[in-house]
C-alpha cells in the first residue's frame, strides 16, 4: 500500500487550506470524466464551449490528453498549494514556474505507454498547461467561486471541530477512501504497492478540500506535500422546491440570518446588514447555535458567527433572493 511516514511535529504543523487552482483542477476533472451527478451537470453546462476551446487550441488538448491515466493524475495538476490565502492568479504562476522541462516530465509519467507528440517537445508546454486551467477558471468557475469557497471553508470548519473532539486519527480516516492513520507515524494515502515516502520534519503538508471525488495526493519535492479530499455538504438547488422552503422550516427571521452569515460575522454586523433589532438577532443566533447550524468564537471584543456544513446545506437547499427582515412574521 502507499504510505507516507509523518512525524508528530509535521502533523502538528500541517494545515487545511482552500486552493482556487485545485478547485479548478477538480472542475477540469469533471469536464473530462465526471463521476457523479453534480459533475455530469457541470460538464453538460460547459462541454460545448470546452470542446470548442480545445479545437481552437490543439496544444492545450495535447496537454490534457497526456495528463491522466486510470488511477493517476499528472503531477503538474496535483501541484500542492504554496500556503493559504492565495488567489487563482497567484497560484497559476506556480504552474508556469515549473517550466517546460518539468511539465513535460510529468506528462510522460502520467501516460508512459504513449510517446509525447512532437508538438509537446517544443517550448511553451508550461504556458499551454497554465492556459488550460485559466480557461476553466475564467469561463466555468470564477462566477461560482464565492459559493464554492463558502462550502469549502465550511468543510474545513467541520473538520477542525472534529479534530478537537476526536483527534487526528478520526479526521484522517474521513478524508476519502483508502485514507487511514496506521500508527507508528504512517499515513496510508492509497492502496498502491509503492514504497513508503518519508516526509522531512521541515516540510509543508496541506489538506485541501475540492468538489467532486478528489482523492489525489501531490508533492513538489523536496518540501511541499498535499492531500486532496472530496468536500462534504456540496449541495445544489433541488428542483421543484418551494422558494420559501427555508423560511417555512426555520422562520423568516432565522432564514434571513442564516443566509446573511456568508462568512464570519459579528452580532453588530448582522444587525446592520439585516435591519433586525439587536435583541432579536441575539435570540435567533442562540437558536441557530443550539440547532448546530452556526458556530461561534470570540475574536477580541466581538463574538463571530459562521455557518456549519449543516447551515450551508440548509441555505443551499433553499432558493430565492436574500430577504430583508421586516418584522411581524413568525420567529
Amino acid at each position: 500500500m502507499g504510505t507516507w511516514r509523518i512525524s508528530a511535529d509535521l502533523l502538528a504543523r500541517s494545515r487545511f487550506v482552500v486552493s482556487p487552482r485545485i478547485e479548478t483542477v477538480a472542475a477540469l476533472n469533471d469536464l473530462v470524466r465526471p463521476s457523479d451527478a453534480a459533475g455530469r451537470a457541470f460538464a453538460a453546462a460547459h462541454r460545448e464551449s470546452f470542446e470548442a476551446m480545445l479545437a481552437e487550441h490543439p496544444l492545450r488538448r495535447a496537454v490534457l490528453e497526456h495528463s491522466w491515466r486510470p488511477g493517476w493524475i499528472s503531477d503538474w495538476l496535483a501541484l500542492p498549494p504554496d500556503g493559504p490565502g492565495r488567489t487563482f492568479a497567484e497560484e497559476i504562476e506556480d504552474v508556469r514556474a515549473l517550466g517546460d522541462k518539468q511539465v513535460r516530465a510529468h506528462l510522460r509519467e502520467s501516460t508512459p505507454e504513449h510517446a509525447l507528440p512532437h508538438s509537446l517537445t517544443r517550448s511553451g508546454v508550461a504556458e499551454h498547461a497554465a492556459q488550460l486551467l485559466e480557461w476553466v477558471w475564467t469561463h466555468a468557475l470564477a462566477t461560482d467561486w464565492a459559493r464554492r469557497e463558502r462550502i469549502l471553508r465550511a468543510d474545513i470548519v467541520s473538520r477542525t471541530a472534529r479534530l478537537a473532539t476526536h483527534g487526528w486519527a478520526a479526521v484522517l480516516r474521513d478524508l476519502g477512501r483508502d485514507r487511514e492513520w496506521l500508527g507508528d507515524g504512517q499515513l496510508r494515502i492509497n492502496r498502491y504497492d509503492l514504497p513508503s515516502r518519508v516526509l522531512d520534519d521541515d516540510a509543508d503538508l496541506y489538506f485541501v478540500p475540492a468538489h467532486g471525488t478528489a482523492t489525489w495526493v501531490g508533492w513538489h519535492l523536496p518540501s511541499r506535500y498535499a492531500i486532496y479530499y472530496p468536500v462534504t455538504g456540496a449541495l445544489a438547488e433541488v428542483d421543484g422546491q418551494a422558494d420559501d422552503g427555508l423560511e417555512r422550516l426555520v422562520g423568516n427571521a432565522r432564514a434571513t440570518l442564516l443566509r446573511t452569515i456568508d462568512g464570519p460575522s459579528s452580532t453588530s454586523a448582522l444587525v446592520a446588514r439585516t435591519g433586525m433589532p439587536l435583541g432579536s438577532v441575539g435570540d435567533h443566533l442562540k437558536v441557530l447555535l443550539a440547532a448546530g447550524t452556526v458556530l461561534r468564537r470570540r475574536s477580541g471584543r466581538e463574538v463571530l458567527y459562521w455557518r456549519t456544513a449543516l447551515g450551508d446545506a440548509l441555505v443551499a437547499s433553499g432558493r430565492g433572493v436574500l430577504p430583508m427582515y421586516r418584522g411581524g412574521t413568525r420567529p
